[in-house]
C-alpha cells in the first residue's frame, strides 16, 4: 500500500504541473540597434515599392546636421529569412499575396522581437499598406529599440548619485560616462568617444516658465542660450568669448511626450559655439514636474565632427528616458 501512495502522489503532482500554461521560450533576438531587415523579393526592393519603403522606413531624423535614416535597411529575398536569420530584432516583411493586411508581430521567432508585416494582393495595395501604417511600424520597433538600449546599460551602471542629490530623480547610467560639471542649479554629465564626446545637462526653471504659446520658441532659445553662456564655454581666447549657443539658421522641432508619466515637450534641432566652429545635435527635454512646481529640464548633446551622430543622440534619448522621479 505505501508504495501505491507513492505511486499515486507522484501521479498527481505530475499532473499538476502539466496542468499550467505551457512557456514558450524564445531564442535572443540579434541585430544592431536601428536596424531593420527588410524581407522582400528584388523586383519590388528595386521598384516603387522599395522606393515608398525606404521613403518612410528611411526617412532622415529630424535635428541632425546632415540626413540620416530613421533605420538602416538591409534587403533580403524570402529565401534567405530563415535560421538564425529569422532572431533579427527588427523586421519588416513584404510580400505580394492574396490578402490585404499589415500589422505588426511581437516575439515570432525570437525575443525581443517585432515584425512589420504588409501584403497586398497588387503593388498599389502594398503602396497604401506602406503608407497607411509605417508610422504604427516606426513607433512599435523604435520603442523596443529604446528598450532594448537601455536594458543593455544594466551590464555596467554609473553609481554617482548627484542627479538624485540635486534634483531628486534616478536616472540609468552607464559607467562610461563621468561627471564633468556641478554647480547650484547645473550637472553637466559626459563620455568621451573616438571624435568627440557624448553630453547629459540637467536644470531647474520655474513652472510658469516657457507657457506662453505665442513666445515659446524664442523664449525656449533663449533660455538655452542663458544655460550655455554661463556653464558650457568653447575654447579660451583672450579678445573673444566663445560659448554654447542654438544655431538661427535652423528651427527647432517640437514634440509632445512623456518621461516617467510626466507631460514633456522634446526640441530638437544644432547647437554651435558663439564666435568658434563647432556644431552638433541636441535634444531638450522639459519634463513638467508639478508635485515640485518646477520644469526639469534634461539635454543631451553631441560633438563629434565628420562622424554619424544617430546612434549617439539615440543612446542619449533612452538614458534620458530612464528617468524617475523620487
Amino acid at each position: 500500500m505505501k508504495h501505491v501512495f507513492t505511486l499515486l502522489l507522484a501521479f498527481l503532482l505530475f499532473s499538476s504541473c502539466n496542468d499550467g500554461p505551457k512557456k514558450s521560450y524564445k531564442p535572443a533576438s540579434i541585430g544592431a540597434i536601428n536596424s531593420v531587415g527588410v524581407v522582400i523579393s528584388n523586383d519590388l526592393w528595386e521598384g516603387p515599392v522599395g522606393d515608398k519603403i525606404r521613403e518612410n522606413f528611411a526617412a532622415p531624423i529630424v535635428g541632425l546636421i546632415w540626413d540620416e535614416p530613421i533605420f538602416s535597411l538591409e534587403q533580403m529575398p524570402k529565401k534567405v529569412f530563415t535560421g538564425t536569420t529569422r532572431y533579427r530584432r527588427s523586421v519588416l516583411y513584404v510580400d505580394l499575396d492574396t490578402v490585404n493586411v499589415a500589422h505588426v508581430k511581437t516575439d515570432l521567432y525570437a525575443s525581443p522581437q517585432k515584425i512589420g508585416v504588409i501584403k497586398g494582393r497588387t503593388q498599389e495595395e502594398i503602396i497604401e499598406n506602406i503608407e497607411t501604417h509605417a508610422e504604427e511600424i516606426i513607433q512599435a520597433i523604435t520603442a523596443m529599440e529604446l528598450k532594448e538600449t537601455q536594458k543593455r546599460f544594466l551590464r555596467s551602471l554609473n553609481k554617482e548619485t548627484i542627479l538624485e542629490e540635486k534634483f531628486g530623480i534616478t536616472i540609468r547610467l552607464p559607467s562610461i560616462y563621468k561627471l564633468g560639471k556641478q554647480e547650484d542649479n547645473f550637472v553637466w554629465i559626459d563620455r568621451e568617444i573616438q571624435k568627440g564626446s557624448m553630453n547629459i545637462i540637467a536644470y531647474e526653471i520655474p513652472r510658469n516658465s516657457l507657457t506662453n504659446d505665442s513666445t515659446f520658441v524664442t523664449d525656449f532659445i533663449r533660455m538655452r542660450d542663458s544655460i550655455g553662456e554661463k556653464y558650457i564655454p568653447g575654447p579660451d581666447f583672450p579678445d573673444k568669448k566663445t560659448y554654447m549657443t542654438t544655431e538661427d539658421a535652423f528651427a527647432p522641432y517640437f514634440f509632445e511626450t512623456e518621461i516617467d508619466e510626466r507631460r514633456t515637450i522634446e526640441a530638437r534641432s544644432i547647437w554651435d559655439m558663439e564666435n568658434y566652429p563647432m556644431a552638433g545635435p541636441f535634444a531638450t527635454f522639459i519634463i513638467d514636474d508639478e508635485k515640485s512646481n518646477r520644469k526639469l529640464v534634461v539635454e543631451g548633446f553631441t560633438f563629434a565632427p565628420a562622424t554619424n551622430k544617430r546612434d549617439y543622440m539615440f543612446e542619449l534619448e533612452a538614458i534620458i528616458r530612464t528617468i524617475k522621479f523620487k
